[in-house]
């Protein structure tokens, strides 16, 4: 039994990543048949609906003001489905906004569970989709006001994010979005990434054009007014006009074939890796993967550097790596790891690529190839 008081944050359990929150009779059944339902979520109502069986299904009960439990349930779940009037929900989440970055999702739902509104964090939080999942759920009637999702266009702070697409910075994200949804003449520049990111089952807006180059967007007469660019490269000092009013993109892109000597530090490995890639002219963040022999899967330093980045770790057998054809095998590596190189075949296996950007470089105790994914 949860006891809320005032100038206490109340002790919740926290065991999924969204709360489901009632304190009416009818609120509590409508939060017990979407619980049921709706996977990862922790429920709590107040203790005079108790039904008997909340210990068993893991429901927290409380007494007090609800008010006095969001501050704690704000800053623990990634989303709160909240069956309470929309009023008092904005009156009391109001004084724990700090910024749509790191808000939590907030759902409401009527007392009758005609209609599932979303409140906030309606993109980066994820608030529309929980709508939309919610109200399947219930057969409810999903309440989404967010422009580009009326609009059925491009969501900017979104765009290619289950790509796994990061933005550069969000400093030109509202007023990109703004030109987009006020449908002024927005460039999609697409360098590199996936190309599946439109996701309505109607043409692209005519206000939108796509590009396969900065140079080419620019050269247009007049030039747009917002731009989207989608790449893996740095940007020169003359293409980074284009983002006066635009967003960068990364996307997941670059594979780094690896190879080191047994104990070679994390610390050398990020060193040769951030050097090659300035040298290729590639950021950073559109790095997806490191790929190796099988050898290595347990190489600290490797180990440490993908937890670090939150890369992907593969590593193949020497059949595997031999079947790839290479530039430069070695017969010395063979000796060693049953492998004729590790790097090279490794990065051509893992991203598609039919070649690599950088075939080979040894620094230190590293070995490196760089390849792009193909889309």
């Amino acid at each position: 039994m949860i006891t809320l008081q005032e100038g206490q944050l109340s002790d919740v359990q926290q065991r999924g990543d969204y709360a489901i929150v009632a304190i009416t009779k009818h609120g509590v059944q409508v939060a017990r048949e979407l619980e049921r339902s709706f996977q990862n979520a922790d429920l709590y109502y107040m203790s005079k609906f108790e039904q008997g069986d909340e210990q068993e299904k893991g429901i927290q009960l409380f007494t007090g003001s609800v008010r006095l439990l969001l501050p704690s349930l704000f800053k623990s779940y990634k989303g709160l489905i909240i069956i309470i009037s929309l009023g008092a929900v904005v009156r009391m989440i109001a004084p724990l906004l700090q910024d749509k970055k790191t808000d939590p999702a907030v759902v409401v739902i009527d007392d009758k569970a005609e209609h599932v509104i979303s409140v906030l964090s309606g993109h980066i939080g994820g608030a529309n989709e929980l709508t939309k999942e919610v109200a399947a759920i219930l057969g409810a009637r999903p309440v989404v006001t967010t422009a580009s999702d009326v609009q059925q266009t491009i969501a900017v702070d979104l765009f290619g994010k289950r790509f796994g697409w990061t933005w550069e910075s969000a400093e030109k994200l509202t007023p990109v979005s703004a030109a987009v949804v006020n449908e002024e003449a927005v460039a999609v520049v697409q360098e590199s990434g996936e190309k599946s990111w439109w996701q309505y089952d109607r043409s692209l807006p005519t206000h939108i054009r796509t590009y396969s180059s900065i140079d080419e967007a620019l050269a247009q007469a007049p030039a747009p007014a917002a731009a989207l660019v989608v790449t893996h490269r740095n940007l020169s000092n003359e293409e980074s006009q284009i983002l006066h009013n635009g967003v960068l993109y990364r996307p997941k892109v670059i594979v780094l074939g690896m190879g080191c000597n047994r104990g070679t530090s994390s610390e050398e490995i990020e060193e040769v890796i951030q050097t090659t890639l300035d040298e290729l002219n590639f950021s950073m963040k559109s790095v997806k993967a490191i790929c190796t022999i099988d050898l290595k899967k347990d190489e600290q330093g490797l180990l440490a550097v993908v937890k670090k980045y939150g890369w992907e770790f593969i590593y193949y057998s020497p059949e595997q790596l031999n079947a790839v054809p290479m530039q430069q095998p070695s017969q010395t590596v063979f000796q060693y790891t049953g492998a004729y190189g590790v790097s090279e075949p490794a990065a051509l296996l893992y991203s598609g690529a039919e070649k690599l950007e950088l075939v080979k470089k040894k620094s230190g105790n590293v070995t490196i190839s760089v390849a792009v994914v193909p889309h």
